[in-house]
């Protein structure tokens, strides 16, 4: 019989044989999110997080089983970092707002977080805290379970890929970008696309207001989180 796989969470930290360990998990983490933070996720490798400790590879072992375990240590421990001490104000869309504004800062203050493979379950302790708050906030709602679960694993996903972008955007040169939005412009005027028109003249009235997100991802990143959670709030039990 194959033997079930086991995760970090459910090993002991300290093995029952062997040399005493000498750094706790925490130890570990710690070092492996100062790299990434440094260098990115390409420079976490069991080899340098060793380096790091001034230890051997091989007594990282004792720890950990493979690099998969140190990602879901350095993706517990930021999430830590998300406040969720805020008091929740009953209403769910706005509570899950402010939930989302607040991950998306820890996401860009880890920009290595969203280089992470997505698991829809990769869930330490304090990613189990999230979990519960955010169902928290949904308990007014009629919704079931499960598509509460859902919701807040969108809401991740929508926060990721914004964060992602806003990144991106700060490495894109500017003469590129203005070079694609020109070019966006030219395609749009052609007359063959009415459709990417009247979005683009709608979005560039929304500029001369002053909401362009171009020079502001934050409002649309506002506008987007609210519209999708509002109307997966509202879909009613499923």
């Amino acid at each position: 019989m194959t033997p079930e796989p086991v995760i970090v969470w459910t090993r002991p930290e300290r093995g029952a044989r062997g040399p005493a360990a000498l750094h706790s998990r925490g130890e570990l983490a710690a070092v492996a999110v100062e790299l990434a933070d440094a260098k990115g996720l390409s420079a976490v490798s069991m080899r340098q997080v060793a380096k790091e400790l001034g230890t051997g590879q091989a007594s990282l072992y004792r720890y950990l089983s493979s690099r998969d375990d140190l990602l879901d240590l350095m993706a517990d421990m930021v999430t830590g970092q998300i406040d969720l001490g805020v008091p929740l104000g009953g209403d769910p869309v706005e509570d899950l707002l402010a939930l989302a504004a607040r991950t998306k800062r820890v996401h860009l203050e880890h920009p290595w977080l969203s280089d992470i493979p997505p698991e829809p379950l990769r869930l330490g302790p304090r990613g189990l805290d999230y979990l519960e708050y955010a169902l928290h906030a949904l308990a007014p709602t009629a919704l079931s379970g499960r598509t509460k679960m859902e919701v807040v694993a969108l809401m991740n996903a929508l926060i990721a890929q914004f964060a992602r972008a806003e990144l991106q955007r700060g490495r894109t040169d500017t003469d590129r970008r203005q070079a694609q939005a020109a070019y966006l412009g030219t395609a749009a005027a052609q007359g063959d696309r009415p459709h990417l028109a009247a979005a683009m003249a709608d979005a560039a009235t929304a500029g001369q207001a002053g909401t362009d997100p171009a020079q502001d991802p934050d409002p649309l990143f506002t506008r987007t989180m609210r519209r999708a959670l509002t109307a997966l709030v509202e879909s009613g039990p499923r």
